[in-house]
């Protein structure tokens, strides 16, 4: 690994040792038909591709069971890139990039329909200038097929003269022995080092910071333990229902869906002890030492909701594609404990849910209460970093009112990256992750030992959930649009958790108000 600094500040590249994919590479998009496709796989190659960050001559070729032609192809796979102001060069690129954009269509559990894709990356590789042909297989699928398309495809499409990349989506799973069976299944087929399983939350920018805010900064290390901090809190709220696609739902719920990936992996990259450098493997070895470290949750440090009708909009059993007597969970507040030196006796609240009143994921760490005497009912030290919307870092601190009186308010230093960072464009997550899986990176995917120590913190309540252990729990309704079920806030009082004063309002305090 070159370890030389171009720049001041530069962090030495996480893993690029001659394994990045420059020439000759062919990406196949697998369900290209499909929502996840259409609306993020071939967006963030888009992106990708506008901003010169592809391989030169890269052909993508999509697959799937529908039957359309190139025109339909197209239009299908560019309906989601944006470009609200009709910008020509936009314009151009969109166009360039379906020049180099193709479909073959064919099943996904036979080996003609395979042979036949092979034929046609054949078809692409032989104008490349060299022999050597390398080939990014995505799979923006249902995990029904993750195993024959991924056997049929090492059988049928592997190169036998490049590298082979696979990019797997989620969800590996749905509890600890499904997951061991998946893995397994692929193992088959694919070494670990050829895997690249996409959890999207790790290539959020502001996921990405964490690694940057906890060990570039000695003045936040210091206070990142159980001596300094009360309580964590590790939130997703999404403004919308089902909208229809409960059924799919309904199978796999709120924490299958959110909790036991997404923000399992934000709590691990939270929690994890400095890595020996940032290589994939040592921060992957951290991650999966502080997840080892957590026990079971029980069903006691468990609040469940379901939405229902409420401020003009349906409830969660009135959507069509959802059973009529369904227990499943639209909301869920776990409570999972680190048992080790630095985290022991730390909560970690994480939760989530669908139809409440704002679109929100962020983390807030609170911190314990300051010495008392000379101070009365100040208000905690907050740190919360906004994952998103409007990415953001704040810390919350107590400051002197300004003018004649002494007393002290709430206030924050205030890292908003709109207003800090005003001529840089965010990636998307899907965009970073891709050029992660180009260059060879697996820092930001999850490991298979990963994935198996993440169920067993998990798969006891969703066994409970499913039934498995006695009857299914009924979740508490809460109205669409409203903050969750009215259980969450003694739910997480209990914790530890201090709610601040009515009067405090971030970004911005009127003092004719206090």
């Amino acid at each position: 690994m070159n370890m030389q600094r171009s720049r001041s500040g530069t962090v030495p590249s996480m893993e690029t040792i001659g394994d990045q994919l420059r020439d000759n590479t062919v990406i196949v998009v697998f369900g290209a038909s499909g929502d996840l496709a259409k609306k993020k796989t071939y967006p963030a190659l888009f992106g990708l591709y506008r901003n010169g960050y592809l391989p030169r001559d890269v052909h993508i070729v999509g697959y799937a069971r529908t039957k359309m032609d190139d025109k339909e192809y197209q239009k299908r796979t560019t309906a989601y890139i944006k470009n609200p102001n009709d910008d020509p060069e936009i314009a151009a690129k969109i166009e360039e990039f379906k020049k180099i954009s193709t479909y073959v269509s064919g099943g996904y559990e036979d080996s003609p329909s395979f042979q036949n894709l092979a034929k046609h990356l054949q078809s692409i590789e032989k104008n490349y200038p060299s022999r050597e042909t390398n080939r990014l297989f995505y799979l923006a699928l249902p995990p029904s097929v993750f195993v024959p398309v991924a056997t049929h495809t090492k059988e049928c499409c592997y190169s036998s003269m490049g590298i082979n990349r696979i990019i797997v989506e989620k969800p590996f799973g749905k509890d600890l022995d499904s997951c061991r069976e998946l893995l397994s299944s692929l193992k088959q087929s694919w070494k670990e080092e050829e895997t690249y399983r996409i959890d999207h939350y790790l290539g959020k920018e502001m996921v990405k910071n964490l690694l940057v805010l906890r060990f570039a900064n000695v003045a936040m290390g210091a206070a990142w333990d159980k001596n300094s901090i009360s309580n964590v809190q590790i939130s997703f709220k999404e403004p919308f229902g089902t909208q229809g696609r409960g059924g799919y739902f309904d199978e796999f719920g709120i924490i299958r869906d959110v909790l036991q990936n997404h923000l399992l992996q934000v709590l691990s990259i939270l929690t994890m002890e400095r890595p020996v450098s940032f290589s994939s493997e040592d921060i992957r070895d951290e991650k999966v030492k502080v997840l080892r470290a957590i026990p079971p949750i029980t069903k006691e440090d468990v609040l469940l909701g379901q939405y229902v009708a409420g401020n003009n909009e349906p409830g969660y059993l009135d959507d069509d594609t959802v059973p009529k007597d369904s227990v499943c969970p639209t909301f869920a507040a776990t409570v999972l404990r680190i048992n080790n030196e630095r985290w022991e006796g730390v909560p970690f609240i994480l939760k989530a849910g669908k139809a409440l009143n704002e679109a929100k994921v962020e983390i807030r760490m609170q911190f314990k209460d300051v010495t008392q005497g000379i101070f009365k009912d100040i208000s905690r030290n907050e740190l919360v970093i906004r994952i998103q919307p409007s990415e953001a870092v704040y810390l919350k601190l107590n400051s002197k009112t300004p003018g004649y009186s002494f007393r002290a308010i709430p206030t924050e230093m205030d890292l908003t990256y709109k207003r800090r960072f005003t001529d840089t464009k965010i990636p998307e997550a899907y965009e970073a992750l891709i050029l992660d899986a180009l260059k060879g990176d697996h820092s930001n995917f999850v490991r298979d030992d990963e994935l198996d120590v993440a169920w067993k913190i998990f798969t006891p309540i969703l066994h409970w959930i499913d039934g498995r252990a006695g009857p299914r729990p009924r979740p508490s309704p809460y109205p669409y649009g409203s903050r969750g079920p009215k259980e969450l806030d003694s739910f997480i009082e209990k914790q530890g958790y201090k709610r601040p004063e009515a009067d405090y309002s971030w970004p911005t305090t009127n003092l004719s108000n206090l």
